[in-house]
């Protein structure tokens, strides 16, 4: 029997509650949540996404998540209740300090 070979990272990969997305993290976020990116359920909106991620990581990546600006494969988000597709990146970008 031939070994099957994983999916790639960032495709809709098959769970349990179904297809995912990956969510990075940068900057403040990722100190925040302790790693620079993992898997959230896809079909679901942003604003349920940043649910979740609260549920999982708590209360100090929830206050980076409420000032954090969202990237959906690369564009901004601007409608926060639209499901979001299976296989999308998700960039959470905290505010940066500097000039």
């Amino acid at each position: 029997m031939a070994a099957s070979t994983p999916p790639a990272r960032g495709a809709g990969q098959a769970t349990g509650s179904g297809t995912t997305l990956t969510v990075r993290y940068f900057a403040g976020a990722r100190a925040a949540a302790g790693r620079s990116e993992e898997p959230a359920s896809a079909g679901r909106s942003l604003d349920e996404i940043v649910v979740e991620l609260t549920d999982r990581h708590g209360a100090r990546l929830a206050a980076v998540l409420a000032v954090a600006s969202f990237l959906v494969d690369g564009v901004t988000c601007h409608d926060r209740r639209a499901p979001l597709p299976a296989g999308a990146t998700i960039d959470v970008l905290p505010p940066f300090a500097g000039g």
